[in-house]
């Protein structure tokens, strides 16, 4: 008889709305930041998509798809890049993200205290400008993960703060910024069709798409989810893989009711469900943060 995985018990909830256990990762270093799309909500002035749907919507008005799947962003993807060319849709990617990055607090405190990894599981170029704004200069790069229809065989690609690529991390580097799904900056790198996400989903169970560095810094630490739904396959699949090896306590910032999937798979991960809205959660773990 299989047994459905349950929650990990609630932590003790401080005055300010955080769970004890996240606070205390905090204070011990142990914490790392994954960042989804809704948290582009919390920005100012930043005209870019902050959903897939949001996405689907943009790419759509600009090449025409099928009915049935115009809702649907790595269907819509695949169909532009079957009929009008990869280079098409790298084209509309780009035009979608191609906002100048105006980061939000959030985004500049992830920036000053210095984590060892941030996760980035979005197009947008915000947190990358918030270390470029908050770093030292030499302090941090950032790894992309990579399309192999045009990247065959090579998985993600390494980027010094300047945007000039680079064979692997560097040792002075103080943070790596994990974009696994890729990003405007600097090299317009996107994981977006149907294609795309088969090619790695194929090999992330073996963690090939995972670089060995990310794979090192994760070891032993708390994720912290903010900003991410897990009501598709997609998003799941990639944040388990990312997780895998770490810790057995994580967090989630959902101020919304689970999906009876996203339910499942919080319980199954060891993540606990924080009911904040980010409008109230951001001031207390900026507080936390000083």
């Amino acid at each position: 008889m299989t047994t459905l995985a349950t929650a990990p018990a609630p932590s003790e909830v401080l005055p300010d709305g955080l769970p004890a256990s996240l606070v205390e990762a905090l204070a011990a270093g142990r914490v790392v930041p994954y960042l989804g799309p809704r948290v582009l909500a919390l920005a100012t002035a930043y005209g870019v998509p902050a959903t897939p749907e949001e996405l689907v919507v943009l790419l759509t008005a600009r090449s025409s798809v099928p009915h049935k799947i115009r809702n649907r962003l790595t269907q819509s993807a695949q169909y532009i890049e079957n009929f009008k060319h990869r280079k098409t849709l790298v084209g509309l990617m780009n035009e979608a993200f191609a906002a100048k990055a105006v980061p939000a607090p959030l985004h500049q405190s992830l920036a000053g205290f210095g984590f060892p990894l941030i996760v980035d599981a979005w197009y947008d170029d915000a947190m990358a400008a918030a270390l470029a704004e908050v770093a030292p200069t030499g302090s941090w790069g950032q790894v992309q993960g990579l399309a192999q229809s045009e990247h065959f065989g090579t998985w993600t690609g390494w980027y010094d703060a300047d945007g000039t690529p680079t064979p692997d991390h560097k040792p002075d580097w103080k943070t790596v910024l994990y974009k696994p799904i890729g990003a405007h900056a600097p090299a317009g790198n996107y994981l977006v069709s149907d294609t795309d996400y088969v090619e790695v989903l194929t090999e992330i169970d073996i963690q090939t798409p995972i670089p060995q560095e990310v794979q090192r810094l994760r070891s032993g630490r708390n994720f912290l989810f903010i900003g991410c739904r897990f009501n598709d396959q997609l998003p799941r699949a990639f944040a388990r893989q990312i997780m895998k090896r770490s810790s057995d306590r994580h967090w989630a910032v959902m101020p919304d009711e689970p999906t009876r999937m996203e339910a499942r798979f919080l319980a199954e991960q060891g993540i606990e469900r924080i009911p904040l809205p980010l409008d109230a959660f951001v001031p207390a773990l900026l507080a936390r943060l000083g």
